[in-house]
């Protein structure tokens, strides 16, 4: 069973910083994209940024220059760093990997248990 666990998550004033990890929490043998998504009250899912595992990434235009994801392959992690947050930005957090367990399992997306970013005004 594969676990995606997310961390960094918290209550910050507008302007701030924080910082999301994501792990997975067992061997993998090839993680391919990893990403991270949010979803505020009411609203759908959407796309924050992800990253391939050559590192090449696709940012969301709502946080493009304030945003930054990034990867440690060996670690099995993938971070967002988020700078000058606003309270538009408050939402659940979801990390999201597309990974083989083994060598001939078939690839497939998994998701993290959300963490939530609250920004205050």
């Amino acid at each position: 069973q594969v676990q995606l666990v997310e961390s960094g998550g918290g209550l910050v004033q507008a302007g701030g910083s924080l910082r999301l990890s994501c792990t997975a929490s067992r061997t993998i043998f090839r993680i391919n994209a990893m990403g991270w998504y949010r979803q505020a009250p009411g609203k759908q899912r959407e796309l924050v940024a992800s990253i391939t595992r050559d590192g090449n990434m696709n940012t969301a235009d709502s946080v493009k220059g304030r945003f930054t994801i990034s990867r440690d392959n060996a670690e099995k992690t993938v971070y967002l760093q988020m700078n000058s947050l606003k309270p538009e930005d408050t939402a659940v957090y979801y990390c999201n990997a597309d990974l083989k367990v083994g060598p001939w399992d078939t690839s497939r997306g998994y998701w993290g248990q959300g963490t939530q970013v609250t920004v205050s005004s």
